[in-house]
Order: structure tokens, then C-alpha cells, then sequence
């Protein structure tokens, strides 16, 4: 059976390669309007190397800062948590130097974090631009895993 995604959050879309070509082209205009010598060549290539200087920023958004909970788990980064081993998220307290998800050393800024409570006991802080969905599809998953252990005792 194929994972089922219940949330996902990209870090930044591919769209802000546009940024850099746009703002060569609004230049070009702006030269073209005055009616001063329009330096075609120039503005190209000064589209390019902004979005060459883009890519690198969009990539490495979309590789840290992207997470996704699916029914297999949580990815958070470069960091992948198996849906079985979330216990709850439900009047969870945030520790002192608990670890974060995604291999940062704290939650990244602009974003808010969620205490997650593993099967051992432990709790780690996964973190959103919009907490309440990942909270609701995380809960999701631990409702879950509560219900898979209450079939196992019974």
C-alpha cells in the first residue's frame, strides 16, 4: 500500500528562480522607457547569474527546511521518523536541550516547534510554519499507533 501524505510543507517553491530574470527584465524596461541605450546583452546575463545565485538557496531550502508526514512517518529535513515510533503530541512538555528533528541545532527561524513524545519515552521537537496541521496529522499518527496497541493486548 502506497504512504499516504497527511501533510507536507516544501521550505521555499522553485518559482523564486523567477525572481532574478524578472528584475533583469523590469531594468531592461526601465532603460528602454527612458530611452537611453538598452543593454540587452547585459541584462541578460545579469538574469542568469541571479538565478544561478537562486539555485543553491532554493535547493538547499527545499532539502533542510522541507518535512512531510505521510502513514509511513515524519520527514523533517534530512531526518525520516518512523510513523511507529510516535507516541504522542497531545499536552506534550518541550524539555530543556531536547534534540531537534532535521539535524539543526535549534528549530530554524520562522518557524515554531512541536513537542513529539517517542515510544521510549523520549521527546523530540518537530517544527512548522503551520504547527496546527502537522500537530493534527502527527496526532493522526499517534492515534494510530495507540489503536495498533490496543488490538495487540485485546
Amino acid at each position: 500500500m502506497a504512504a499516504r501524505t497527511l501533510y507536507s510543507e516544501p521550505g521555499v517553491g522553485w518559482s523564486a528562480l523567477v525572481w532574478g530574470p524578472l528584475f533583469a527584465l523590469l531594468g531592461a524596461l526601465a532603460e528602454l522607457a527612458t530611452g537611453g541605450p538598452t543593454h540587452v546583452v547585459g541584462w541578460v546575463l545579469i538574469g542568469a547569474a541571479l538565478c544561478g545565485l537562486t539555485l543553491p538557496w532554493v535547493y538547499a531550502r527545499r532539502r533542510f527546511l522541507s518535512l512531510e508526514v505521510t502513514t509511513e512517518g515524519l520527514r523533517q529535513g534530512r531526518e525520516t521518523l518512523a510513523a511507529e515510533r510516535i507516541a504522542s503530541v497531545t499536552d506534550v512538555g518541550a524539555p530543556v536541550g531536547a534534540r531537534v528533528l532535521g539535524g539543526g541545532w535549534s528549530v530554524p527561524r520562522k518557524y515554531d516547534e512541536v513537542p513529539v513524545e517517542l515510544d521510549d519515552g523520549t521527546v523530540v521537537l518537530a517544527w512548522a510554519r503551520d504547527v496546527e496541521a502537522l500537530r493534527t496529522a502527527l496526532g493522526e499518527l499517534a492515534g494510530k499507533n495507540e489503536e495498533q496497541a490496543d488490538d495487540s493486548r485485546n
